[in-house]
């Protein structure tokens, strides 16, 4: 690490608000939906493993999916809300650097497992006899570890290069969490070069990911169509319907994020992209999965009425 990185020992964190009363504001509004996310998803999580009904390959990957949406939610909203309630930018080195570890981890993790669970649904709707067989407990083990192992050896892979650069342009972060684009816009111009195989290397497999779930899903609306009764092709659009939401609000904010035209690009909405991909997901996806299946707010109300 060259010695303008190594100087380094924070940096500073792009503020959502410049005065107190918006900064309040910012930290109200962050702990409300902090608070959803956290009650939504750990609710699903506990829902699932108390009620052996729910032990299916379907509500399996669902709780492996909540837990990556609290990491993730985790990961960036608390420090952005203590730094509006304590008015301050700064992040530790090691802060940021565990924060973008864990940030890349925990998203490129559910997009694998919403990769799986696109393979779920279409083992369900087109092979229904060989549900069993082929989504067996071993394997959709084998399956999630997949999914948070490929997630992990990403975000180490990501993080150990975006760190190894020399930073030459400052310690500000145009964001309001640390992520890979931003720090290296704070890279040497000469150094920047290093990172471009890995990004090249990872679209690729987002992009597969990305083709696998289109053409499951290709697959799973020909057959739906083919069901002969109305009853039987809306259920099985019941049991995809949530999951195709949460795979097009996962992928249509990443992809604006990432892929938006440079021209477009501002601080302001450069914040409102991230909040959108990074902490909106996490909150409202619970609510999309339970607002439809019958079947897991049956076993949440039980398990609330029972606690109560």
């Amino acid at each position: 690490m060259s010695n303008s990185s190594s100087s380094i020992n924070q940096f500073l964190l792009l503020p959502f608000a410049d005065t107190r009363e918006l900064q309040l504001l910012h930290f109200c509004l962050f702990l409300g939906i902090y608070l959803a996310a956290l009650l939504g998803n750990g609710l699903i999580i506990i829902t699932i493993a108390c009620d052996h009904q729910l032990h299916t390959p379907m509500y399996f990957f669902l709780l492996n999916l909540s837990v990556t949406d609290l990491g993730c939610i985790c990961t960036t909203v608390p420090k952005s809300m203590a730094n509006s309630l304590w008015d301050t930018r700064a992040i530790s080195y090691t802060g940021c650097l565990a924060q973008l570890l864990f940030v890349v981890f925990f998203m490129t993790t559910e997009y694998c497992l919403l990769t799986v669970m696109s393979y779920d649904r279409y083992v369900a709707i087109c092979h229904p006899l060989h549900y069993g067989t082929l989504l067996g407990s071993r394997a959709c083990v084998h399956m999630a570890a997949a999914a948070w192992a490929s997630g992990f050896l990403n975000a180490v892979l990501h993080t150990a290069s975006t760190f190894s650069l020399p930073l030459c342009h400052g310690n500000a972060v145009d964001q309001f969490f640390c992520e890979i684009p931003q720090i290296l816009k704070l890279s040497c111009s000469h150094a920047y070069l290093r990172q471009t195989g890995l990004i090249v290397v990872s679209a690729c497999l987002c992009f597969g990911c990305f083709v696998f779930i289109v053409v499951s899903y290709v697959q799973i609306f020909r057959a739906v169509l083919r069901i002969p009764s109305e009853h039987g092709r809306h259920k099985a659009f019941s049991t995809c319907l949530p999951h195709l939401a949460v795979v097009s609000l996962f992928l249509s904010t990443d992809f604006f994020a990432y892929l938006k035209p440079p021209s477009i690009s501002s601080p302001i909405l450069n914040q409102a992209v991230s909040f959108l991909y990074s902490v909106f997901p996490p909150a409202v996806n619970p609510l999309i999965y339970s607002m439809r299946n019958q079947e897991l707010k049956v076993s949440m109300w039980k398990l609330l009425t029972g606690c109560f």
